[in-house]
């Protein structure tokens, strides 16, 4: 990537720039069409969300709706949408981790901010 001049091949490093745009394009669309699960309650609430953290479904099991008792209802409901969030970024940071990490000067790149890409 170098060049005789101690300079960088600028159109080569746009080249690895783009690709690794596009692998990031094609890992967030990935991301928006997978789909992970929570549960709370024992399984009684389930929700379900993209991989983006969109909200896909929630399924409450009739077992756990007491008009009494709506309190715990809601608690199962957020605690099943949190279970679901958090494994939707625990995905997210396994499909753009190693992406990510190529941005900030990794694999042999230079830090793509200082060049103005970015940032």
């Amino acid at each position: 990537m170098a060049q005789p001049g101690g300079g960088f091949d600028l159109s080569q490093l746009m080249q690895q720039a783009q690709q690794m745009q596009q692998k990031l394009v094609e890992a967030q669309e990935e991301l928006a069409n997978t789909e992970v699960t929570g549960t709370a309650g024992g399984g009684l609430v389930t929700a379900t969300v993209s991989g983006d953290s969109q909200l896909k479904s929630l399924h409450i099991d009739p077992k756990v709706v007491d008009p009494d008792d709506v309190e715990t209802l809601s608690d199962l409901i957020v605690a099943a949408v949190r279970d679901a969030s958090a494994s939707a970024q625990k995905l997210t940071e396994q499909k753009l981790g190693p992406l990510a990490g190529g941005l900030g000067g990794g694999g042999g790149m230079p830090d793509l901010g200082s060049l103005g890409f970015g940032g």
